[in-house]
């Protein structure tokens, strides 16, 4: 018999605790072990049942889902899901959430909505079957985000056409992973940054306020028509893949979903090796399945570049793990290496770059 997986319900809402507990009942595969209405009485029943994966509700009174998540990494570290919802204050928690550890987060709206609640619930059932085969890692200190730095003093750089794009895509852990590398670029980076994260309207605009505030560099939710500058981050549109139309600028599409997303690092990756050639590099981090991989191999096609992060640094290495088993990867690296690993290939282009200039005008020299 195959063991079914162990879920503790916290949600200061009886009619909330109900519903989830019966969409994943009828859904099989995962036991319900109880429930929590608060965060202290979650603590005290995390300790007492050891579930595999908590479902974590963002508000609740008292202690909410962040106080309560941050004490759950460090007393008693297990695999959190939060469920959000799409209000602002809603999305700024819940990306605070995976900043701080959660693994993943759910609409709850999706739950009360009688059409295509049958997908909601496979949706959560896998979100929670997918969390529970990563190892929660304890926490000894909250970081907290560096303070804002002064606009003026962020983008002097962003005002110069990019020759040169690092394409970014990641989905599962990809908040966390972003917070981390987006900040240390320096804003005299000699390329603009398209960055694919998967997620659902509502929350990309939120990612990008918020990496904008930390980061040196200017981050923005990409827009119709966004020119692609030096020292300058661009997030896909939740709900719209984002590409670059014939004058260079940004466009955003609701074509079909492409492995099964929207917005897709393939799409991005292949409409920006159509405009840029090999002036590419493609980083790949953290997430479930395998968006990216057929991007990578038209980035190595055009000879750019791939790097992906390492197996121990992912949340889930799935998209990482299956463009490192095609071969298209120049490097597997921690995600502590991906910033260093991005400016070690931005000065070998720019190098190849003024070599390649030097030996035109060596040529030009000698035919007059």
């Amino acid at each position: 018999m195959v063991n079914e997986t162990r879920v503790l319900i916290v949600d200061d809402s009886a009619f909330a605790r109900l519903a989830i507990a019966r969409e994943l009942k009828n859904t099989g595969g995962i036991e319900v072990v109880d429930f929590a209405r608060t965060g202290l009485e979650a603590l005290e029943k995390i300790r007492q049942y050891q579930p595999d994966v908590v479902t974590l509700d963002v508000e609740m009174p008292h202690m909410d889902g962040l106080e309560t998540l941050k004490r759950i990494m460090v007393e008693c570290p297990t695999p959190v899901v939060m469920l959000s919802s799409v209000t602002g204050s809603g999305t700024e928690a819940t990306l605070r959430a995976l900043e701080l550890g959660a693994v993943d987060f759910f609409l709850k709206n999706s739950l009360a909505n009688p059409i295509g609640s049958e997908e909601a619930a496979d949706t959560l059932k896998n979100k929670i079957l997918m969390a529970s085969r990563v190892k929660a890692v304890r926490q000894s200190a909250v970081i907290e985000p560096v303070i804002k730095l002064e606009k003026q003093n962020k983008k002097r750089n962003a005002c110069n056409p990019a020759d040169f794009v690092v394409v970014i895509g990641s989905s599962t852990g990809g908040p966390k992973a972003l917070n981390q590398i987006v900040p240390d670029l320096h804003a005299d980076i000699p390329a603009a940054i398209l960055i694919v994260q998967h997620m659902p309207p509502g929350f990309t605009n939120s990612l990008a306020d918020r990496l904008d505030q930390i980061s040196s560099i200017g981050v923005k939710e990409a827009a119709a028509g966004d020119a692609i500058y030096q020292g300058m981050a661009y997030i896909a549109r939740g709900g719209y893949h984002m590409v670059i139309d014939d004058n260079g600028t940004l466009s955003l599409t609701q074509t079909a979903a492409v492995s099964g997303v929207r917005p897709s690092v393939n799409v991005t990756m292949k409409s920006v090796v159509e405009y840029y050639g090999g002036a590419v590099l493609g980083v790949v981090l953290t997430g479930m399945g395998t968006d990216g991989t057929a991007g990578a191999q038209d980035i190595k096609r055009a000879g750019g570049r791939v790097l992906v992060q390492d197996e121990a640094t992912c949340v889930v290495y799935g998209m990482p793990k299956s463009i490192a088993e095609s071969g298209y990867a120049d490097a597997i690296i921690p995600i502590s290496g991906i910033t260093k690993g991005i400016v070690e290939n931005l000065k070998r282009y720019t190098k190849g770059a003024r070599s390649e200039r030097s030996r035109v005008c060596s040529v030009k020299k000698q035919d007059s």
